[in-house]
């Protein structure tokens, strides 16, 4: 997929859209891949930028959890 800014942009609010309303939400990114229809280098392109951003962590599990959510 192509990831121009922009949709990497919407891409990231869905995500946090998810992520916010599951609080305890904890997917790993083969997981994340099957639920948003992504290909691999762009699932895991995009929860990468939501950990710099400091919204996601990845866990010792290998699952990404909001930062604010302990597991």
């Amino acid at each position: 997929m192509l990831l121009t800014q922009e949709i990497a942009h919407d891409w990231m609010h869905l995500m946090r859209a998810e992520y916010l309303e599951v609080p305890g939400l904890a997917l790993t990114s083969r997981q994340a891949q099957r639920l948003w229809g992504l290909d691999r280098e762009t699932c895991d392109r995009l929860l990468d930028a939501m950990v710099a951003a400091s919204f996601l962590r990845k866990t010792n599990r290998a699952t990404y959890v909001r930062i604010d959510v302990e597991r």
